[in-house]
């Protein structure tokens, strides 16, 4: 095969929401972006839809998708449980595991054995299953790892204080074992920052020379500044709501409790809480209520119409394998805080305020800095803007995957 000749890639993901998550917009964005570079693209998705592009032929793996937010964990037919894999996906959902990343790489092994021939190689998206390790004997085969995940379930574990809660969340992250197992297996390992890469290299014992650092893009096509719409004063985008000890929604919430009594302050948070959820009762343990507004589920359009209105967008993860968020905040001209977790120092450098995770005075008081001193928040905007647009494309990040490939390959054809 000539080094430049266009490759035939299977991409696998076992949940690929376009509209939250990182996996989801990884997916939708690499392969419009390996397409343009001129390489044949499919995809095989778990749910739910991840809203491709027309040209690029999706699969979608039909399983229980126990997790579908209209109808959450329902009770199966028994036709469906006459299915081994819906069997043991549905069993394991109602132990308190995940089994979805092991279900997914079964059915994905299933659908493609016969297939495999038609591509040069298979990139999986995080599921890391059993399927992935059968399929990279016969196949070569790449992963990306956007964070390990063993900091999810530590920083979990560590946020509950009941034996009994902790038990859940062991349970919860059993898959973990399986992922450390079956990545060491591959030749080379895709991860999207050097921040990740050490993490990944320490938790899951695989050693450095596997990897290869390819950095998120940012779509600019849909974040952009929007010039005609003016920021509102004291106004704070924040584009998590989700309900993890993660996302630092936590001490962002503790710090606007503190910054109300001395500051005028909204919080505006895209997306919706969970239902009674640890998020809900925090606002009303602190009394903040009027000060948090939930977009719930928007467009594209809305979303970007949000940074624009923003005066600060601020990311309080507790850690981050690259941390999306800030660049689209960045990409949008919004002057960001975020902590220095995990990634998140990688991807803002010297275009915004960084302060320690998990530290709500810290943020308290960068976002009165911001908030109050304006020619200061603008010319970080306009600094975080450059710097997507310098650094974060989707065609860079390609481009890299595709050298990654390829020295998958060539070892894969010396063995």
């Amino acid at each position: 095969m000539k080094s430049r000749s266009p490759l035939n890639i299977c991409l696998l993901s076992y949940r690929s929401n376009p509209h939250c998550g990182g996996q989801g917009v990884y997916l939708k964005n690499l392969s419009r972006a390996l397409k343009d570079l001129g390489h044949r693209v499919e995809v095989i998705s778990g749910p739910p839809d991840p809203q491709l592009d027309d040209d690029i032929p999706l699969h979608h793996l039909k399983g229980l998708d126990l997790y579908d937010p209209a109808d959450p964990f329902r009770v199966p037919s028994l036709g469906e449980l006459s299915d081994p894999i819906n069997l043991m996906e549905w069993l394991g959902v109602s132990t308190m595991g995940f089994p979805e990343p092991f279900t997914f790489g079964l059915r994905a092994y299933l659908y493609l054995k016969s297939r495999l021939r038609a591509f040069d190689i298979v990139h999986d998206n995080q599921s890391l299953s059993y399927g992935i390790w059968a399929m990279n004997r016969l196949i070569p085969t790449i992963a990306t790892i956007h964070h390990p995940i063993t900091v999810d379930r530590k920083i979990a574990i560590r946020s509950v204080s009941s034996p009994l809660r902790k038990i859940k969340e062991w349970r919860w992250y059993s898959f973990v074992g399986m992922q450390k197992r079956v990545s060491r297996s591959l030749a080379r390992i895709i991860t999207v920052s050097n921040s990740a890469q050490k993490d990944i290299s320490r938790d899951f014992r695989i050693p450095a020379y596997k990897f290869s650092i390819v950095p998120n893009g940012i779509n600019t096509r849909l974040f952009y500044p929007i010039d005609q719409i003016e920021r509102e004063k004291n106004r704070v985008i924040v584009t998590n709501s989700a309900d993890t000890p993660l996302k630092g929604l936590f001490f962002l919430f503790q710090a606007v409790a503190e910054l109300e009594k001395i500051q005028d302050i909204s919080i505006t948070v895209v997306g919706e809480p969970k239902k009674d959820g640890d998020i809900v009762k925090l606002i009303q343990k602190l009394g903040i209520g009027h000060r948090i507004s939930f977009t719930g589920r928007i467009d594209d359009r809305e979303f970007v119409q949000q940074y624009a209105r923003a005066s600060v967008a601020v990311v309080p993860s507790v850690y981050e394998g690259f941390g999306l968020p800030v660049g689209e905040a960045m990409a949008c001209g919004v002057p960001v805080i975020s902590t220095t977790g995990g990634a998140l120092p990688e991807v803002v450098g010297d275009a915004g305020i960084l302060v320690q995770p998990a530290n709500s005075e810290a943020l308290a008081g960068a976002i009165r800095e911001l908030l109050n001193n304006p020619i200061r928040a603008k010319k970080l905007g306009i600094a975080g803007y450059r710097r997507v647009q310098k650094h974060f494309t989707w065609e860079k990040a390609a481009e890299k995957t595709v050298t990654a490939y390829r020295k998958v390959i060539d070892g894969h054809r010396r063995i």
